[in-house]
């Protein structure tokens, strides 16, 4: 399991974005696109997408075993490695989702969910139901080809919604954004 985006929700789209590539060297994955809601508008939502500066590439696994002769003592099997989280980050205008979210905290917005990825969403969410872990904001994962996602409530333990994500590639899927985003509506 590790760590996969950090989704915020923000009045300033453009200078959180900023503040991760010039603090952190993140780049800009996606620069601006619209989720589009039930309501068949995007509410004036925009998002972008941040990759971090270490990279993956088609054929590497999203965990690396380092191995090198320099590191071996006292780790004898190596350091397991995982890629830094890609950064999500929303806004919108006051009567949007997003919106609203970011207004019932004082206009500064914050952290909206941290997402995992795991290997089976599905086998996961059953999991952490049986355990009374999490309450989900949906029955059953949002799915795209090669992405499927889902939302936890805001958990009672910890303060935040958790999203579970098992995922081919990088990236998102638009219609999955606005239906995770749907579902978290008055959280």
């Amino acid at each position: 399991m590790r760590l996969d985006h950090i989704a915020f929700r923000t009045s300033s789209r453009a200078q959180a974005a900023k503040f991760w590539v010039d603090a952190f060297g993140y780049t800009v994955q996606t620069e601006e696109f619209e989720p589009i809601f039930s309501d068949g508008t995007s509410q004036g939502v925009k998002c972008t997408v941040l990759a971090p500066p270490e990279k993956k590439y088609d054929k590497a696994p999203w965990t690396t075993l380092f191995t090198a002769d320099a590191f071996v003592p006292p780790w004898d099997d190596g350091i397991e490695y995982h890629l830094a989280p890609e950064i999500f980050i929303s806004e919108g205008p006051l009567k949007s989702i997003v919106g609203q979210w970011v207004a019932a905290r004082d206009g500064v917005g914050g952290i909206h969910h941290l997402a995992y990825q795991v290997a089976d969403v599905k086998a996961k969410m059953d999991e952490w139901k049986q355990k009374g872990y999490a309450e989900f904001t949906s029955k059953e994962p949002m799915t795209c080809p090669g992405l499927t996602q889902c939302f936890t409530r805001p958990s009672a333990l910890l303060g935040v919604i958790i999203e579970l994500i098992a995922r081919d590639k990088d990236g998102f899927c638009v219609e999955n954004v606005a239906n995770l985003m749907e579902s978290t509506k008055g959280l």
